[in-house]
């Protein structure tokens, strides 16, 4: 049997080991890989692992030998999936792997936000307790979490995940209905209801030409004075330089993000360049757990050893 190639173009992506077995086959990895670079490198491959490289129609076009792109991610908006279609070439994603990953996240970057836990490390450091004149030194204001309503974009496996630590906290779970929806399903609450009634809002929605800007100005003008907004799912999601303006001007309470709307961001960032005491931001780690890595590189084998064997697995295409 002839083996297969496979080739990694984004190694550096995801830095635990992908353990492929049941067939001959040949592997080979490159850290990372520029669009340009592809043809050349994939030019003899048939089974490409990637994670962030994108796959147009006319990369595809130079690639005759590719049958599977196996991505190591769950979003696929990188790759052309109706040039694939054309052209044969499987796409299988990962799913599910960081449920809980990044629902504890979004559920740390909260908890820290309603007891602005970052304002008073400043304070701390700046010296403010040790002249303080008496035990405690009261600066920003401090939230509980219980009685407190989280709104939550997405119902999916992370959505749901944070709902159940938020109601153990004892907290009122709401998830939003679609913004501009003309009714409301079972279950949900409208979206313009949502922004006025919920002390912290957590994104978990996929980012697409719908939700691109989700939350903007007008948006952030109507959220409910002093609430949370969290992000972990994609930075075009939220209107970052509206953003900025709505916590610079006490519109919100604080915010933390996972995600920006380019990554890295080479360019620099309106948030990153802000320093407020009520605005966390993580460079896209929400998934890195050990645990969701591991899951992840084991999905990615699967899809390729299903492949292989003429199953359908996690198939996008």
């Amino acid at each position: 049997m002839t083996p297969h190639r496979i080739v990694f173009v984004d190694r550096d992506s995801l830095p635990v080991p992908i353990s492929i077995s049941g067939f001959p086959h040949e592997y080979r990895d490159y850290p990372a890989s520029r669009p340009e670079e592809l043809a050349e490198r994939l030019a003899a491959a048939d089974i490409v692992i990637t994670n962030k490289v994108p796959f147009s129609r006319a990369t595809l076009e130079q690639l005759p030998n590719l049958k599977m792109l196996a991505v190591a991610a769950t979003g696929v908006n990188m790759i052309d999936l109706a040039a694939c279609k054309e052209r044969g070439v499987a796409v299988a994603n990962v799913r599910q792997y960081g449920d809980q990953a990044v629902a504890e996240h979004a559920f740390m970057l909260m908890m820290a936000l309603m007891r602005n836990l970052p304002a008073y490390q400043r304070d701390v450091a700046a010296g403010l307790w040790e002249n303080a004149p008496q035990f405690c030194h009261f600066g920003a204001p401090v939230r509980d979490l219980a009685g407190a309503t989280l709104a939550i974009v997405g119902a999916g496996g992370i959505g749901q995940a944070l709902a159940e630590r938020a109601r153990a906290f004892g907290m009122t779970v709401l998830f939003a209905e679609h913004k501009g929806a003309t009714s409301v399903r079972d279950g949900y609450t409208a979206f313009d209801e949502m922004l006025a009634s919920a002390d912290v809002i957590s994104l978990h929605c996929p980012l697409n030409a719908a939700t691109e800007h989700l939350i903007g100005e007008a948006e952030l003008v109507a959220i409910k004075p002093g609430a949370v907004l969290i992000n972990t799912a994609r930075g075009g999601l939220i209107d970052e330089n509206a953003l900025i303006a709505a916590l610079k001007y006490g519109q919100l309470g604080g915010a933390g993000v996972d995600v920006l709307s380019e990554e890295p961001p080479r360019g620099g960032n309106v948030l990153l360049k802000s320093r407020l005491p009520h605005l966390i931001v993580t460079p896209h780690v929400a998934w890195t757990s050990q645990q969701a890595m591991r899951t992840l590189a084991t999905q990615v084998a699967e899809n390729i050893e299903a492949f292989v064997a003429g199953e359908r697995l996690r198939r996008v295409v």
